[in-house]
């Protein structure tokens, strides 16, 4: 009787039967998976709740703040819980940092120097950072200041090409950052283990060299994080994993208490440093948006594991793919078609609780190479930890899922999304 319900309800919902079943028996397949999901889940709040409580976070740190922002109880205080959950000297978290490529060009531009050369040791970077470092020209660039680039490719398999970076570190190379996530790429995403290998082999090289991570899309998926490996920074956005949601805007930088200060300086203005920017009422979301996120974060990932399994079963190349071990919240569908693409994402724009009667279609949004287009009916705009998927409109026409702030939502986005493609007859059951 109660599967009967839930059967009808999803119809109501837009859901047919024939996908409803579907979805389903793919996720009887899953049960043993998403029980271990929840068990890194359980340990990773303890260590949040942990954090929280050897810093004393009180109910005082949720207080509003203004102006210059001097002695903000609350904001002093999240660092440190900050620092303590990514086991750090300090963090920066900030509602100033508008955005996670924000926050990487604060981190990369606090710490080099005209002359200084970054090295990327994992490919190309995330589009939008290829404006900040000046791949592609821009105002304010680091190439701009005199900043120099190096990039070693990946391997064909995806892994890290040790031979060349080691030719590729010189005396002039400062910064060695690291993607986490795959970005707008079907490589794979690197676990925690990987990055700290990475790192081990250039500290051997130069001990001296910052290696910074884009953990992006990566927080709270495994037990520990790449600071646990050797990384000096690591940087996301609080509107993914670690906002749990509820965070409105910001971003964080966790590392060595030295890189940390000149982040700081260079967010705010020499001389004033980590001592201003007012919270302006947001402490309250940003405290509780990281208490939520290793269970927000595990919702994501059992979406992810079903698009992979549901859309690997129709017979398109998923990265990664059903059976692999995950490192972030992302899952790419090579979909082969502009078609497919679009219609994927209007199936999540549909299963939105925001929106969800809006029609997305590809646009020239700022600081990327091609026509993107997003699906995000989402409570803070531009959320991807929030159910949401995009794409840019170019071979090999692949879409990147995440998000999911309950699994429920996580699951019906993923449905609908097949739903779209079965009706366009792009995907037959």
């Amino acid at each position: 009787m109660q599967d009967e319900q839930m059967t009808r309800m999803y119809e109501k919902m837009g859901i047919s039967e024939k996908v409803y079943r579907f979805g389903r028996q793919m996720e009887e397949k899953l049960k043993e998976r998403f029980a271990a999901i929840d068990r890194t889940a359980e340990y990773n709040q303890m260590k949040v709740i942990r954090a929280m409580q050897e810093n004393r976070v009180s109910e005082g740190c949720f207080h509003y703040t203004s102006g210059y922002g001097y002695d903000d109880l609350g904001r002093e205080t999240l660092e440190k819980v900050y620092a303590s959950v990514f086991h750090t000297e300090s963090a920066l978290v900030r509602p100033q940092i508008a955005c996670g490529t924000h926050a990487l060009c604060v981190a990369l531009a606090a710490n080099l120097r005209p002359g200084d050369e970054l090295l990327s040791p994992a490919g190309k970077p995330y589009d939008t950072l290829e404006e900040v470092i000046g791949i592609r020209p821009s105002r304010g660039s680091l190439a701009e200041y005199g900043v120099t680039y190096r990039q070693v490719d990946l391997l064909e398999d995806g892994t890290f090409d040790y031979e060349n970076i080691r030719k590729a570190i010189n005396e002039r190379t400062k910064l060695v950052t690291i993607q986490r996530s795959k970005g707008y790429q079907t490589r794979p995403s690197f676990s925690v283990a990987q990055i700290g290998e990475l790192i081990a082999f250039v500290k051997k090289i130069r001990p001296d060299l910052i290696c910074m991570v884009d953990n992006c899309y990566g927080e709270f998926v495994e037990l520990t994080e790449p600071s646990d490996v050797g990384a000096d920074m690591v940087v996301g956005s609080l509107i993914k994993n670690p906002g749990g949601g509820l965070a409105p805007i910001g971003g964080y930088i966790a590392g060595r208490e030295e890189l940390i200060e000149n982040c700081a300086y260079r967010l705010t203005s020499p001389g004033l440093g980590r001592e201003v920017g007012a919270t302006l009422g947001v402490m309250q979301s940003f405290y509780q948006g990281l208490f939520l996120a290793p269970t927000v974060v595990a919702s994501a990932l059992k979406g992810a594991i079903l698009a992979a399994n549901i859309y690997e079963s129709c017979g398109f190349q998923v990265v990664p793919d059903g059976k692999e071990s995950r490192h972030d919240i992302i899952q790419a569908v090579e979909l082969g078609t502009p078609e497919g693409v679009i219609a994927f994402c209007q199936g999540i724009q549909a299963a939105a609780p925001v929106d969800s009667y809006v029609t997305p279609e590809p646009w020239a949004m700022p600081g990327y190479d091609s026509d993107v287009i997003m699906a995000a009916g989402a409570f803070v705009p531009g959320s991807s930890i929030e159910l949401s998927a995009d794409a840019p409109i170019k071979p090999p026409y692949a879409v990147y899922f995440q998000g999911g702030l309950t699994w429920p939502h996580a699951k019906l986005g993923i449905l609908m999304s097949l739903e779209y493609l079965v009706r366009k007859g792009l995907v037959t059951l």
